[in-house]
């Protein structure tokens, strides 16, 4: 049998401890939050947390990294090039698959957000922002293509991330609504045929 490199068991050791983190954040909260019970979780020495991360705040805020670059990633490359109803089709399906498979990624942002950002403060006035004006740069440029209606760009994107993580954010009402205990993959289906529709249609773009 192969041998882990020190490189594999590091990312697997801290992939396991981020994991057991975000149960802990989304339960506890950062302030509630407890490296002992993080341990736990994880089913490793506290120690070794350490030897990974500084304290709760530097694992937080690589948590934090780690669900922001998973949601950003596939909307990275986004170019003047794309077409328009093709790319908001794929996003509004991806973010929806995020609330879906990991709703606790998206309730961790959330509290992070509404708590004042304390974390995140520095990056949502530089990195962030840099990175929603190119995205804004690209959907202006489709505009004045007339490839899709004149809309404003920001509040594009932001219906699009609310609408889509309020089926993380606010499972419970959603369910409450529904009379269910659960989602299953229809109801999903169900969310990103609707919400594209809408979507679509307001940009002036049929689905």
């Amino acid at each position: 049998m192969k041998k882990e490199s020190t490189g594999q068991i590091r990312k697997k050791n801290v992939a396991l401890i981020l994991n057991a983190a975000k149960t802990e954040f989304v339960t506890h909260g950062f302030k509630g939050a407890s490296i002992k019970r993080i341990a736990e979780r994880a089913g490793i020495p506290r120690a070794n947390i350490h030897y990974y991360f500084a304290d709760k705040t530097d694992l937080y805020q690589q948590l934090l990294n780690e669900i922001i670059v998973s949601w950003n990633t596939s909307f990275d490359t986004l170019s003047i090039d794309d077409d328009p109803k093709t790319i908001l089709t794929a996003y509004i399906h991806e973010k929806i698959m995020h609330a879906k498979h990991d709703p606790d990624g998206s309730k961790i942002f959330a509290s992070e957000v509404i708590h004042g950002a304390p974390i995140l403060k520095d990056y949502l006035h530089t990195g962030f922002k840099q990175w929603l004006d190119k995205k804004v740069t690209v959907i202006e440029t489709w505009i004045k293509r007339g490839q899709i209606d004149a809309i404003d760009p920001h509040h594009l994107l932001f219906l699009i991330w609310s609408s889509t993580q309020h089926y993380a954010d606010f499972n419970l009402q959603i369910l409450a609504g529904f009379g269910k205990e659960a989602m299953s993959d229809d109801d999903f289906d169900e969310v990103i045929k609707s919400l594209t529709t809408i979507i679509l249609k307001g940009c002036g773009l049929s689905k």
